[in-house]
C-alpha cells in the first residue's frame, strides 16, 4: 500500500506550505476535496500552532502535513543591519519613515523542542521540512507518533542526504518553485536545476517516494511528473488566487497580470534565496545582495516600507511570491482548483 493509500488520499497532490500567505483555511478545504493541505509552522510561535491545529482539527478529520523550517539562528551582526538600512535609507526618506529598531526576535523560527510538543499532542499525520532536517532527537520524537517525515531537496546530494538520515519521502525542488528555496547543503545556486532535469534524477538516485515541485501549474504539468517517476506532487503557486489564501489585493493583481512573467531568485525579503515576481526594490538593488542581512534578519527593516507602499496602492517593497508559471493561477475555490489540477 502506498503512503498515498495510507493517508486516504483521493489526489497524488499536496499543498505547499506557503508561509505568510495561507492559513487553516486554505488547509482544511484541500484536505476535505481529496490532497494533501499544509501548515506552515515557521512563522507560529507554540501557543499559535496550538490553535492553528485546535482550528484545523474543528474543519476536518482528514490528514495533515505540518510544515517547520530546520535553519541555524544566525548571530546578529549589527554592523550588517546598519548596512541593510543605510542601503534602504533612501526608501525611508521617499515614505518619511523613521528607520525601524534592530529586529528583536528572528520572525522565522527552527523547529524546535516547544514546536515539538505542540505536534505531539496534535500528532498530525505528516510532517515536512525546509533547508533541512532537525537534530536527530527532534526527528525521532516526530518519528515516535508514526508521522510522515518530507524535507525538500534541490540537489541529488540534498535527496541522498535526506534519505540516509531519515526522511521518508523526498520533495524534489525545481529552479521554477516559487518562495524559499530548500537548498541546505551549499549555498551556490549554480547547483539548482529545473523540475525536468532533477525529477528523474532524484528517483534514480533515492529509494523512497520523490514528490514533484516547481513548475506544476495545471493537469498537463502534474501529468507529466507522475510520468516522469514522481509519486506525488506538491503545488503552491497554483493556489495562490484562490480566496482561501491570505494574500493581499496587490499580490492576487501581480499574479495574473504580466509582469507575473518575470520572476527572479531574490534574498532581499528574508536573507535566503526566494522566488517572486520582480519589484521596484530587487531592480534597484539588485535580487541577490550581499547587503542583506542573514536569514531571517532581513525582514524586518523591509516592513514598514512595505507596509508605507501598499497603503498607497504599491507593490514595489511586496514580497510576491511565486513560481516561474503562473498560468495556473485562478480565483476559484480550492477545492474547484485541486480538481482541475487532477483532471478531473
Amino acid at each position: 500500500m502506498s503512503w498515498m493509500n495510507t493517508l486516504g488520499l483521493r489526489w497524488p497532490i499536496l499543498q505547499a506550505p506557503m508561509a505568510g500567505a495561507q492559513g487553516v483555511e486554505l488547509a482544511a478545504a484541500i484536505a476535505e476535496a481529496g490532497g494533501l493541505g499544509a501548515l506552515p509552522a515557521a512563522m507560529l510561535g507554540p501557543q499559535a500552532l496550538d490553535a492553528a491545529l485546535h482550528d484545523y482539527r474543528g474543519r476536518t478529520s482528514r490528514p495533515l502535513n505540518v510544515n517547520a523550517f530546520c535553519h541555524r539562528l544566525p548571530v546578529p551582526d549589527p554592523e550588517a543591519l546598519q548596512r541593510w538600512q543605510a542601503a534602504l535609507a533612501p526608501y525611508y526618506a521617499e515614505y518619511g519613515l523613521e528607520a525601524p529598531e534592530p529586529p528583536a526576535g528572528p520572525g522565522r523560527r527552527p523547529f524546535d523542542d516547544a514546536a515539538c510538543e505542540v505536534l505531539e499532542a496534535h500528532r498530525p499525520a505528516v510532517v515536512s521540512f525546509h533547508f533541512g532536517l532537525p537534530d536527530p532527537e527532534l526527528l525521532a520524537r516526530v518519528k515516535a507518533w508514526g508521522a510522515w517525515v518530507l524535507s525538500s531537496a534541490t540537489t541529488v546530494e540534498e535527496a541522498r542526504w535526506l534519505e540516509a538520515h531519515g526522511a521518508d519521502a523526498i520533495i524534489a525542488q525545481g529552479l521554477e518553485a516559487g518562495g524559499h528555496r530548500g537548498i541546505f547543503l551549499s549555498e551556490d545556486l549554480t547547483t539548482q536545476v529545473g523540475t525536468l532535469a532533477l525529477l528523474p534524477q532524484v528517483v534514480e538516485a533515492v529509494d523512497v517516494p520523490v514528490i514533484a515541485a516547481g513548475g506544476i501549474a495545471g493537469p498537463r504539468s502534474v501529468a507529466a511528473a507522475l510520468a516522469l517517476g514522481a509519486s506525488a506532487v506538491q503545488v503552491g503557486t497554483a493556489f495562490l488566487a484562490c480566496p482561501e489564501t491570505t494574500i493581499g489585493e496587490l499580490h492576487r493583481q501581480a499574479l495574473t497580470s504580466d509582469e507575473a512573467r518575470h520572476t527572479a531568485l531574490t534574498n532581499l525579503y528574508s536573507g535566503r534565496p526566494a522566488r517572486g515576481i520582480v519589484t521596484r526594490l530587487m531592480r534597484e538593488l539588485g535580487p541577490l545582495s550581499e547587503l542583506a542581512p542573514a536569514f531571517p534578519l532581513a525582514t524586518a527593516a523591509i516592513a514598514p516600507l512595505r507596509a508605507a507602499a501598499e497603503a498607497a496602492g504599491r507593490s514595489d517593497f511586496s514580497p510576491l511570491w511565486a513560481g516561474q508559471d503562473t498560468s495556473g493561477c485562478r480565483a476559484v475555490p480550492a477545492a474547484e482548483q485541486l480538481r482541475w489540477l487532477a483532471g478531473e
